[in-house]
Protein backbone atom coordinates (compact mmCIF):
# COMPACT_ATOMS: atom_id res chain seq x y z
CA UNK A 1 0.00 0.00 0.00
CA UNK A 2 1.27 3.39 -1.34
CA UNK A 3 2.00 5.90 1.31
CA UNK A 4 -0.76 8.23 -0.47
CA UNK A 5 -3.54 5.71 -0.24
CA UNK A 6 -2.89 4.75 2.95
CA UNK A 7 -3.13 8.53 4.12
CA UNK A 8 -5.86 9.61 2.06
CA UNK A 9 -7.67 6.29 1.65
CA UNK A 10 -8.15 7.10 -2.22
CA UNK A 11 -10.14 3.76 -3.03
CA UNK A 12 -12.18 4.51 0.03
CA UNK A 13 -13.36 7.74 -1.97
CA UNK A 14 -13.33 6.45 -5.17
CA UNK A 15 -10.67 8.95 -6.92
CA UNK A 16 -7.39 8.89 -7.99
CA UNK A 17 -3.88 10.68 -7.42
CA UNK A 18 -4.14 12.40 -10.76
CA UNK A 19 -8.53 13.66 -9.69
CA UNK A 20 -6.68 14.99 -6.63
CA UNK A 21 -4.10 16.43 -8.17
CA UNK A 22 -5.95 17.90 -10.69
CA UNK A 23 -9.19 19.11 -7.78
CA UNK A 24 -5.89 21.04 -6.12
CA UNK A 25 -4.52 22.71 -8.96
CA UNK A 26 -8.25 24.06 -9.53
CA UNK A 27 -8.91 24.99 -6.15
CA UNK A 28 -5.45 26.75 -5.94
CA UNK A 29 -6.60 28.22 -9.25
CA UNK A 30 -10.06 29.88 -7.60
CA UNK A 31 -7.96 31.21 -4.67
CA UNK A 32 -5.29 32.83 -6.05
CA UNK A 33 -7.00 36.10 -6.17
CA UNK A 34 -6.18 36.14 -2.14
CA UNK A 35 -2.49 36.61 -2.60
CA UNK A 36 -3.16 40.16 -4.17
CA UNK A 37 -6.63 41.01 -2.65
CA UNK A 38 -5.26 40.38 1.54
CA UNK A 39 -2.24 41.83 1.02
CA UNK A 40 -3.87 44.97 -0.98
CA UNK A 41 -6.96 45.30 1.82
CA UNK A 42 -5.25 44.99 4.93
CA UNK A 43 -2.14 47.31 4.05
CA UNK A 44 -4.44 50.11 4.44
CA UNK A 45 -4.58 49.48 7.91
CA UNK A 46 -0.27 50.16 8.03
CA UNK A 47 0.56 46.92 7.10
CA UNK A 48 3.21 45.92 5.14
CA UNK A 49 2.13 44.93 2.14
CA UNK A 50 5.21 42.70 0.97
CA UNK A 51 5.24 41.04 4.18
CA UNK A 52 1.42 40.39 4.21
CA UNK A 53 2.08 38.59 0.55
CA UNK A 54 4.16 35.99 2.30
CA UNK A 55 2.04 35.63 5.32
CA UNK A 56 -0.82 35.20 3.07
CA UNK A 57 0.73 32.43 1.44
CA UNK A 58 1.97 30.56 4.56
CA UNK A 59 -1.00 31.24 6.14
CA UNK A 60 -3.18 29.45 3.86
CA UNK A 61 -0.69 26.15 3.17
CA UNK A 62 -0.59 25.79 6.89
CA UNK A 63 -4.21 25.68 7.35
CA UNK A 64 -4.79 24.08 4.59
CA UNK A 65 -2.38 20.85 5.66
CA UNK A 66 -4.27 21.39 8.72
CA UNK A 67 -7.89 20.32 6.89
CA UNK A 68 -5.92 17.68 4.86
CA UNK A 69 -4.16 15.91 8.08
CA UNK A 70 -6.78 16.80 10.61
CA UNK A 71 -10.21 15.37 8.58
CA UNK A 72 -8.80 14.33 5.50
CA UNK A 73 -11.00 16.70 3.65
CA UNK A 74 -10.62 18.41 0.38
CA UNK A 75 -11.41 21.62 1.69
CA UNK A 76 -8.91 24.68 1.52
CA UNK A 77 -8.32 27.83 3.88
CA UNK A 78 -7.17 31.24 3.67
CA UNK A 79 -7.49 34.90 5.07
CA UNK A 80 -11.30 35.25 4.62
CA UNK A 81 -12.53 38.06 2.67
CA UNK A 82 -14.94 40.23 4.54
CA UNK A 83 -12.92 39.41 7.71
CA UNK A 84 -9.53 41.26 6.09
CA UNK A 85 -12.12 44.20 5.17
CA UNK A 86 -13.48 44.37 8.77
CA UNK A 87 -9.83 44.07 10.71
CA UNK A 88 -8.58 46.91 8.14
CA UNK A 89 -11.69 49.45 7.95
CA UNK A 90 -13.71 48.92 11.08
CA UNK A 91 -11.29 47.75 13.33
CA UNK A 92 -8.59 49.32 12.51
CA UNK A 93 -9.45 52.73 10.35
CA UNK A 94 -13.57 53.23 11.56
CA UNK A 95 -12.44 52.13 15.72
CA UNK A 96 -8.96 53.66 15.79
CA UNK A 97 -7.27 50.76 16.96
CA UNK A 98 -3.57 49.62 15.70
CA UNK A 99 -3.12 46.62 13.34
CA UNK A 100 -1.61 45.32 16.27
CA UNK A 101 -4.50 45.45 18.38
CA UNK A 102 -6.84 43.91 15.71
CA UNK A 103 -4.33 40.56 14.89
CA UNK A 104 -4.40 40.01 19.06
CA UNK A 105 -8.19 40.23 18.82
CA UNK A 106 -7.76 37.64 15.99
CA UNK A 107 -5.39 35.50 18.05
CA UNK A 108 -7.93 35.61 21.21
CA UNK A 109 -10.55 34.46 18.87
CA UNK A 110 -8.45 32.07 17.56
CA UNK A 111 -8.01 30.14 21.08
CA UNK A 112 -11.50 30.54 21.89
CA UNK A 113 -12.47 28.74 18.49
CA UNK A 114 -9.76 26.09 19.78
CA UNK A 115 -11.25 25.74 23.40
CA UNK A 116 -15.23 25.51 21.27
CA UNK A 117 -13.98 22.96 19.38
CA UNK A 118 -12.35 20.77 21.45
CA UNK A 119 -15.65 20.67 23.78
CA UNK A 120 -17.64 20.31 20.42
CA UNK A 121 -19.56 23.41 20.31
CA UNK A 122 -19.10 24.31 16.59
CA UNK A 123 -19.74 20.37 16.17
CA UNK A 124 -22.98 20.73 18.12
CA UNK A 125 -24.20 24.07 16.45
CA UNK A 126 -22.93 22.61 13.12
CA UNK A 127 -25.98 19.11 13.83
CA UNK A 128 -28.44 21.60 14.97
CA UNK A 129 -29.16 22.77 11.90
CA UNK A 130 -32.03 20.99 10.46
CA UNK A 131 -31.41 19.53 6.95
CA UNK A 132 -33.71 21.67 4.73
CA UNK A 133 -31.32 24.36 5.86
CA UNK A 134 -28.23 22.40 5.23
CA UNK A 135 -29.19 22.25 1.50
CA UNK A 136 -30.20 25.81 1.62
CA UNK A 137 -26.59 26.92 2.62
CA UNK A 138 -25.32 24.47 -0.27
CA UNK A 139 -27.94 26.25 -3.15
CA UNK A 140 -27.19 29.95 -1.46
CA UNK A 141 -23.34 29.08 -1.70
CA UNK A 142 -23.53 28.41 -5.08
CA UNK A 143 -25.25 31.68 -6.08
CA UNK A 144 -23.16 33.46 -3.86
CA UNK A 145 -20.20 31.92 -5.28
CA UNK A 146 -21.39 32.38 -8.74
CA UNK A 147 -22.46 36.11 -8.03
CA UNK A 148 -18.55 36.63 -6.74
CA UNK A 149 -17.39 35.03 -10.53
CA UNK A 150 -19.41 37.83 -12.18
CA UNK A 151 -18.20 40.18 -10.11
CA UNK A 152 -15.02 39.73 -10.39
CA UNK A 153 -14.81 39.53 -14.41
CA UNK A 154 -17.06 42.90 -14.05
CA UNK A 155 -20.12 41.06 -16.01
CA UNK A 156 -22.32 42.53 -12.76
CA UNK A 157 -21.06 45.76 -11.15
CA UNK A 158 -22.23 48.46 -9.03
CA UNK A 159 -25.16 50.68 -10.31
CA UNK A 160 -26.31 53.62 -7.71
CA UNK A 161 -30.09 53.56 -8.75
CA UNK A 162 -30.84 49.54 -7.99
CA UNK A 163 -27.55 48.64 -6.51
CA UNK A 164 -26.27 46.26 -9.50
CA UNK A 165 -26.48 45.93 -12.60
CA UNK A 166 -25.10 44.07 -16.06
CA UNK A 167 -21.22 45.31 -16.93
CA UNK A 168 -20.06 45.78 -20.50
CA UNK A 169 -20.50 42.72 -22.22
CA UNK A 170 -18.91 44.05 -25.07
CA UNK A 171 -15.71 44.62 -23.34
CA UNK A 172 -12.86 42.05 -23.48
CA UNK A 173 -12.35 40.64 -20.06
CA UNK A 174 -16.13 40.16 -19.45
CA UNK A 175 -16.38 38.61 -23.18
CA UNK A 176 -13.70 36.05 -22.16
CA UNK A 177 -15.44 35.41 -19.02
CA UNK A 178 -18.68 34.34 -20.72
CA UNK A 179 -16.48 32.73 -23.51
CA UNK A 180 -14.88 30.89 -20.40
CA UNK A 181 -18.03 29.99 -19.08
CA UNK A 182 -19.29 28.16 -22.08
CA UNK A 183 -16.06 26.16 -22.57
CA UNK A 184 -16.06 24.74 -19.33
CA UNK A 185 -19.69 23.95 -18.85
CA UNK A 186 -18.91 21.85 -22.01
CA UNK A 187 -15.85 20.22 -21.22
CA UNK A 188 -18.21 19.27 -17.83
CA UNK A 189 -20.98 17.85 -20.60
CA UNK A 190 -18.09 15.66 -22.36
CA UNK A 191 -17.19 14.57 -18.67
CA UNK A 192 -13.30 15.60 -19.19
CA UNK A 193 -11.18 15.49 -15.93
CA UNK A 194 -10.32 18.58 -14.85
CA UNK A 195 -12.70 20.56 -16.63
CA UNK A 196 -13.04 23.52 -14.43
CA UNK A 197 -8.74 23.45 -14.43
CA UNK A 198 -8.49 23.69 -18.04
CA UNK A 199 -11.62 26.17 -18.18
CA UNK A 200 -8.98 28.74 -16.26
CA UNK A 201 -6.43 27.58 -18.21
CA UNK A 202 -7.68 28.51 -21.59
CA UNK A 203 -9.62 31.54 -21.17
CA UNK A 204 -6.38 32.95 -19.35
CA UNK A 205 -4.74 31.75 -23.00
CA UNK A 206 -7.33 33.43 -24.92
CA UNK A 207 -7.09 36.44 -22.35
CA UNK A 208 -2.98 36.61 -23.56
CA UNK A 209 -3.55 35.89 -27.23
CA UNK A 210 -5.93 38.58 -27.07
CA UNK A 211 -3.27 41.37 -25.38
CA UNK A 212 -0.61 40.27 -27.95
CA UNK A 213 -2.92 40.96 -30.65
CA UNK A 214 -3.77 44.33 -29.49
CA UNK A 215 -7.59 43.59 -28.37
CA UNK A 216 -6.55 43.54 -24.83
CA UNK A 217 -5.66 47.09 -23.98
CA UNK A 218 -3.15 47.01 -20.54
CA UNK A 219 -4.45 50.28 -18.51
CA UNK A 220 -3.00 49.64 -14.85
CA UNK A 221 -5.35 52.72 -13.80
CA UNK A 222 -8.28 51.10 -14.85
CA UNK A 223 -8.19 47.76 -13.19
CA UNK A 224 -6.58 46.27 -16.72
CA UNK A 225 -2.90 44.63 -15.98
CA UNK A 226 -1.02 42.65 -17.92
CA UNK A 227 -1.83 39.29 -18.60
CA UNK A 228 2.10 37.91 -19.39
CA UNK A 229 4.33 37.72 -16.65
CA UNK A 230 7.11 40.41 -15.78
CA UNK A 231 8.76 37.21 -14.79
CA UNK A 232 9.06 33.40 -13.86
CA UNK A 233 10.48 33.63 -10.14
CA UNK A 234 11.76 36.18 -7.24
CA UNK A 235 12.16 35.83 -3.48
CA UNK A 236 9.52 35.91 -1.22
CA UNK A 237 9.62 39.74 1.19
CA UNK A 238 10.43 38.86 4.87
CA UNK A 239 7.14 38.81 7.05
CA UNK A 240 9.38 40.65 10.05
CA UNK A 241 7.46 43.42 9.97
CA UNK A 242 4.19 42.13 10.90
CA UNK A 243 5.33 38.40 12.62
CA UNK A 244 3.49 37.92 15.85
CA UNK A 245 3.21 41.90 16.91
CA UNK A 246 0.65 41.36 19.44
CA UNK A 247 -0.57 44.13 21.72
CA UNK A 248 -2.26 43.14 24.93
CA UNK A 249 -3.10 46.25 26.49
CA UNK A 250 -6.47 46.95 25.73
CA UNK A 251 -7.53 42.77 26.17
CA UNK A 252 -9.53 43.34 29.10
CA UNK A 253 -11.15 46.74 27.21
CA UNK A 254 -15.52 46.08 26.46
CA UNK A 255 -14.73 47.41 22.65
CA UNK A 256 -11.97 44.92 22.52
CA UNK A 257 -14.33 42.16 23.85
CA UNK A 258 -16.74 42.98 20.87
CA UNK A 259 -14.52 43.26 17.85
CA UNK A 260 -13.56 39.21 19.40
CA UNK A 261 -17.68 38.42 19.35
CA UNK A 262 -17.61 40.20 16.12
CA UNK A 263 -15.02 38.16 14.50
CA UNK A 264 -16.04 35.37 16.24
CA UNK A 265 -19.73 35.32 14.94
CA UNK A 266 -18.97 35.91 11.12
CA UNK A 267 -16.02 33.34 11.18
CA UNK A 268 -18.49 30.48 13.41
CA UNK A 269 -21.28 30.73 10.59
CA UNK A 270 -18.98 31.48 7.64
CA UNK A 271 -16.89 28.13 8.27
CA UNK A 272 -20.03 25.96 8.90
CA UNK A 273 -21.99 27.50 6.10
CA UNK A 274 -19.12 26.98 3.59
CA UNK A 275 -18.69 23.46 5.60
CA UNK A 276 -22.34 22.29 4.59
CA UNK A 277 -22.56 23.99 1.50
CA UNK A 278 -19.59 22.03 0.17
CA UNK A 279 -19.86 18.98 2.17
CA UNK A 280 -23.63 18.64 1.08
CA UNK A 281 -22.18 18.61 -2.81
CA UNK A 282 -19.30 16.10 -2.06
CA UNK A 283 -21.80 13.42 -0.68
CA UNK A 284 -20.16 13.85 2.71
CA UNK A 285 -23.25 14.52 4.64
CA UNK A 286 -24.15 11.22 6.32
CA UNK A 287 -28.21 10.24 6.41
CA UNK A 288 -28.49 12.46 9.32
CA UNK A 289 -27.22 15.45 8.04
CA UNK A 290 -24.10 15.17 10.02
CA UNK A 291 -20.51 15.43 8.84
CA UNK A 292 -17.99 12.55 9.94
CA UNK A 293 -15.00 13.92 11.47
CA UNK A 294 -16.08 17.33 11.38
CA UNK A 295 -14.31 17.75 14.91
CA UNK A 296 -11.05 17.74 12.97
CA UNK A 297 -12.35 20.04 10.22
CA UNK A 298 -12.99 22.54 13.41
CA UNK A 299 -9.65 22.21 15.12
CA UNK A 300 -7.87 22.92 11.63
CA UNK A 301 -9.81 26.15 11.02
CA UNK A 302 -9.29 27.32 14.70
CA UNK A 303 -5.59 26.17 14.33
CA UNK A 304 -5.38 28.39 11.11
CA UNK A 305 -6.96 31.48 12.26
CA UNK A 306 -4.68 31.30 15.62
CA UNK A 307 -1.35 30.52 13.77
CA UNK A 308 -2.40 33.39 11.18
CA UNK A 309 -3.03 35.73 13.68
CA UNK A 310 0.46 34.85 15.32
CA UNK A 311 2.18 35.29 11.15
CA UNK A 312 0.46 38.60 10.87
CA UNK A 313 -2.98 38.25 9.06
CA UNK A 314 -6.67 38.22 9.42
CA UNK A 315 -8.81 35.09 10.45
CA UNK A 316 -7.99 32.01 8.31
CA UNK A 317 -11.28 30.30 7.10
CA UNK A 318 -12.45 27.65 5.16
CA UNK A 319 -12.96 29.01 1.79
CA UNK A 320 -16.15 28.68 -0.37
CA UNK A 321 -13.94 28.20 -3.40
CA UNK A 322 -13.00 24.44 -2.18
CA UNK A 323 -15.82 23.76 -4.13
CA UNK A 324 -14.36 24.60 -7.14
CA UNK A 325 -11.84 21.55 -6.06
CA UNK A 326 -14.84 18.68 -5.15
CA UNK A 327 -16.56 19.73 -8.65
CA UNK A 328 -13.56 18.63 -10.44
CA UNK A 329 -13.75 15.31 -8.37
CA UNK A 330 -11.70 16.02 -4.91
CA UNK A 331 -12.46 13.91 -2.43
CA UNK A 332 -9.55 13.27 -0.09
CA UNK A 333 -6.90 15.54 2.05
CA UNK A 334 -4.53 15.28 -1.27
CA UNK A 335 -6.38 18.03 -2.93
CA UNK A 336 -5.58 20.28 0.25
CA UNK A 337 -1.99 19.01 0.23
CA UNK A 338 -1.57 20.02 -3.53
CA UNK A 339 -3.57 22.95 -3.21
CA UNK A 340 -1.19 24.34 0.25
CA UNK A 341 2.18 22.95 -1.93
CA UNK A 342 1.05 25.40 -4.49
CA UNK A 343 0.22 28.20 -1.94
CA UNK A 344 4.10 27.64 -1.09
CA UNK A 345 5.19 27.53 -4.61
CA UNK A 346 3.51 31.01 -5.43
CA UNK A 347 5.93 32.23 -3.01
CA UNK A 348 8.62 31.66 -5.79
CA UNK A 349 6.48 31.88 -8.58
CA UNK A 350 4.41 35.09 -7.79
CA UNK A 351 5.10 36.96 -10.84
CA UNK A 352 3.15 33.97 -12.81
CA UNK A 353 0.86 33.41 -9.97
CA UNK A 354 -0.34 36.91 -9.62
CA UNK A 355 -0.76 37.80 -13.54
CA UNK A 356 -3.73 35.36 -14.01
CA UNK A 357 -6.90 37.53 -14.10
CA UNK A 358 -10.34 37.15 -12.21
CA UNK A 359 -11.89 36.83 -15.29
CA UNK A 360 -10.32 33.47 -16.35
CA UNK A 361 -11.74 32.11 -12.84
CA UNK A 362 -14.82 33.17 -13.57
CA UNK A 363 -15.95 30.63 -15.51
CA UNK A 364 -14.70 28.17 -12.77
CA UNK A 365 -16.58 29.99 -10.00
CA UNK A 366 -20.10 30.25 -12.24
CA UNK A 367 -19.92 26.67 -13.33
CA UNK A 368 -19.33 25.37 -9.65
CA UNK A 369 -22.22 27.65 -8.57
CA UNK A 370 -24.33 25.31 -11.02
CA UNK A 371 -23.36 22.58 -9.38
CA UNK A 372 -24.39 23.41 -5.94
CA UNK A 373 -27.88 24.90 -6.87
CA UNK A 374 -28.33 21.73 -8.08
CA UNK A 375 -29.73 20.27 -4.65
CA UNK A 376 -32.84 23.13 -4.81
CA UNK A 377 -34.83 20.20 -6.13
CA UNK A 378 -34.04 17.95 -2.62
CA UNK A 379 -35.99 20.82 -0.21
CA UNK A 380 -39.79 20.52 0.21
CA UNK A 381 -41.44 23.99 -0.89
CA UNK A 382 -44.70 22.52 -0.22
CA UNK A 383 -44.51 22.39 3.42
CA UNK A 384 -44.14 26.64 3.77
CA UNK A 385 -42.12 25.66 7.11
CA UNK A 386 -39.30 24.13 5.54
CA UNK A 387 -39.72 25.87 1.92
CA UNK A 388 -39.58 29.84 3.11
CA UNK A 389 -36.79 29.76 5.49
CA UNK A 390 -34.24 27.85 2.97
CA UNK A 391 -35.86 30.41 0.47
CA UNK A 392 -34.86 33.44 2.63
CA UNK A 393 -31.80 31.38 3.72
CA UNK A 394 -30.07 31.01 0.28
CA UNK A 395 -31.86 34.45 -0.78
CA UNK A 396 -30.28 36.67 1.97
CA UNK A 397 -26.73 35.14 1.38
CA UNK A 398 -26.88 37.00 -1.90
CA UNK A 399 -28.49 40.32 -1.07
CA UNK A 400 -26.66 40.40 2.29
CA UNK A 401 -23.64 39.77 0.54
CA UNK A 402 -23.16 37.41 3.44
CA UNK A 403 -22.74 33.57 4.00
CA UNK A 404 -23.21 34.12 8.15
CA UNK A 405 -26.53 36.56 7.23
CA UNK A 406 -28.18 33.92 5.34
CA UNK A 407 -27.95 31.48 8.23
CA UNK A 408 -29.04 34.12 10.62
CA UNK A 409 -32.30 34.88 9.08
CA UNK A 410 -33.05 31.01 7.55
CA UNK A 411 -32.77 29.82 11.19
CA UNK A 412 -34.92 32.58 12.61
CA UNK A 413 -37.63 31.94 10.34
CA UNK A 414 -37.22 28.34 10.60
CA UNK A 415 -37.78 28.50 14.18
CA UNK A 416 -40.56 31.19 14.30
CA UNK A 417 -42.38 29.29 11.67
CA UNK A 418 -42.00 25.95 13.40
CA UNK A 419 -43.09 27.01 16.67
CA UNK A 420 -45.72 29.13 15.17
CA UNK A 421 -47.55 26.06 13.64
CA UNK A 422 -47.78 23.77 16.45
CA UNK A 423 -44.75 21.47 15.49
CA UNK A 424 -42.20 22.52 18.39
CA UNK A 425 -40.85 18.49 18.18
CA UNK A 426 -39.28 19.62 14.87
CA UNK A 427 -36.76 22.07 16.66
CA UNK A 428 -34.25 21.10 18.44
CA UNK A 429 -33.31 22.73 21.96
CA UNK A 430 -30.04 24.23 20.41
CA UNK A 431 -31.48 25.51 17.64
CA UNK A 432 -33.72 27.49 19.78
CA UNK A 433 -30.48 28.91 21.67
CA UNK A 434 -29.19 29.40 18.52
CA UNK A 435 -32.19 31.61 16.94
CA UNK A 436 -32.71 33.70 20.31
CA UNK A 437 -28.63 34.49 20.15
CA UNK A 438 -29.48 35.78 16.64
CA UNK A 439 -32.72 37.64 17.60
CA UNK A 440 -30.35 39.31 20.41
CA UNK A 441 -27.55 39.98 17.71
CA UNK A 442 -30.15 42.00 15.15
CA UNK A 443 -31.83 44.04 17.69
CA UNK A 444 -28.64 45.03 19.44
Amino acid sequence: MSFLEKTFKLKEHGTTVRTEVYAGLTTFMTMAYILVVNPSILSAAGMDAGALLTTTAIASALGTFCMAFFANYPFALAPGMGLNAFLAYTVVLGMGYSWQTALTAVFVEGLIFILLSAVNVREAIFNAIPFTLKKAVSVGIGLFIAFIGMQNAGIIINNDSTLVGLGNVTSVPVALALIGTIISVWLVIKKVKGALLFGILITYALGILCQLAGIYVVDPANGAYSLIPSGIVSAPPSIAPIFCKFDFSNVFSFEFLVVVVSFLFVDIFDTLGTLIGVSSKAGFLDKDGKLPKIKGALMADAIATTAGAALGTSTVTTFVESASGVADGGRTGLTSVTAGILFLLALIFTPVITTIPSFATTPALITVGLFMVEQVSEIDFSDYTEGFPAFICFTMMIVAYSISEGIVFGILSYVILKLLSGRRKEVSPVLIIIAILFLIKLVA
